[in-house]
């Protein structure tokens, strides 16, 4: 692909994202993300630097250079939201440029290459060996690549076998300092997995043993649940809004209420997985990667019907909840948190605890507790593929607990 430093070359690339914009139907925005990605190519220009050249860091410079410019001009400084504007539009260009962005990190010396070749090796040996998720890996590479770069000099061929057990308590010790004590142990496992890896390769001795991770009681923690009040006040508030975001949240809030699915299960939901005839849900459970079918009950079905029929854009993608706005693409988990945070604020309900979805899976186990449901039946619900995993939902039950509560003797003085 040639690099575009004549303005016929970038006239090009400007074509094909005028044409990306029409073909994902992007409204009144699309002209002016075209004329920030026309600036931008024109300052590249202008700097010497091609977009197959361009850093992050660059992009941060322009950004900063516009801020002066209007700042220079007696004019108002760009707001956060214009910076992330123009951000956007860029950063949608070079997508289309590169396939994606921001691209991963060239590897600058011998010892860059080789930390590369180690967590490549470390991701292959999960995923072929261990069968293990692409979500599970990804924050076990993090926790290597962070481990790596923290030993810094001494992460090459000829000095990794020399590290000792100091230097892992060291490293735990530093990892300490920034993380909560649940945080900890997942990362001290993430080491100690990494360092297993390692020992097997040959590359260092077995020092998986010495990682010391913090006591974590089992069903130490309370889980953090919706009161009912609170819930039913969120549904009908947001059953007031009629657009298309308000059908398409007011059904995602239902299934994350009557099923306790968690929201990469909701994101997930795909327009087959609905089985209109027999009034059927088939879920994937994000966690175990398992399928379970629960009935599709009345008021969730109407909800993702209206949804379907009055709030959906049209949209090639076959995922159930898309985007209100161009681009038109499936919900990710984070935007579905984003929006769950928008309607607690519009019905005024603050959470005590944890105000993301779990909330709402929480306040489903306790309803089904306080119904007398069995623990078996409600694993079956929420996915759970062990019923310790259901056991911790217990210490939500507070009547119950009062039944099996002692009395505290009276000590006279």
């Amino acid at each position: 692909m040639s690099v575009p430093e004549s303005s016929d070359e970038r006239d090009i690339w400007l074509t094909r994202l005028a044409d990306h914009l029409k073909e994902e139907r992007y409204g009144s925005c699309a002209p002016y993300r075209l004329l920030h990605a026309k600036r931008f190519l024109d300052y590249l220009h202008s700097e010497k630097l091609t977009v197959h050249t361009v850093q992050p860091s660059d992009i941060a410079k322009y950004l900063d250079t516009l801020s002066a410019r209007r700042k220079s001009d007696r004019k108002a400084v760009p707001s956060k939201s214009t910076r992330i504007t123009h951000r956007s539009a860029i950063h949608l260009l070079l997508r289309l440029i590169h396939g994606r962005w921001p691209l991963a990190p060239i590897a600058r010396c011998e010892r860059e290459r080789f930390r590369d070749r180690l967590v490549r090796e470390y991701d292959a040996w999960m995923r072929d060996l261990r069968g293990l998720s692409e979500s599970t890996r990804s924050g076990r590479r993090a926790e290597a690549l962070r481990f790596l770069e923290w030993l810094g000099e001494r992460s090459t061929s000829e000095k990794l076998a020399s590290i000792a057990v100091a230097d892992i308590d060291a490293y735990v010790k530093w990892r300490a300092c920034s993380l909560q004590r649940r945080a900890l142990k997942s990362a001290t496992q993430h080491l100690r997995s990494f360092l297993r890896q390692l020992h097997g390769t040959g590359r260092m001795p077995d020092l998986a043993s010495a990682v010391v991770s913090p006591r974590v009681y089992t069903l130490e923690g309370i889980p953090s649940a919706l009161r009912t009040e609170e819930i039913d006040k969120v549904l009908q508030c947001t059953r007031q809004d009629r657009r298309p975001v308000g059908l398409r949240d007011y059904a995602m809030l239902l299934l994350l209420s009557t099923y306790g699915l968690r929201a990469g299960e909701v994101v997930s939901l795909r327009l087959q997985d609905i089985d209109w005839g027999h009034d059927r849900l088939q879920i994937r459970h994000s966690k175990t990667g398992v399928y379970s079918e629960l009935p599709l009950l009345e008021a969730p079905g109407e909800a993702i019907l209206e949804y379907l029929r009055r709030g959906r854009p049209k949209t090639n993608c076959r995922e159930v909840f898309v985007r209100a706005k161009a681009p038109y693409r499936a919900f990710r988990s984070g935007t579905l948190y984003a929006a769950l945070q928008e309607r607690l604020k519009a019905a005024g309900v603050t959470p005590q605890g944890k105000r993301g979805t779990h909330a709402f899976r929480h306040a489903r186990a306790v309803s089904l507790l306080k119904r007398g449901t069995s623990l078996k039946v409600i694993g079956d619900v929420l996915g759970h593929r062990s019923i310790q995993s259901t056991m911790t939902y217990l210490k939500l039950d507070s009547e119950a607990l009062r039944g099996v509560a002692l009395e505290i003797p009276v000590v006279s003085p």
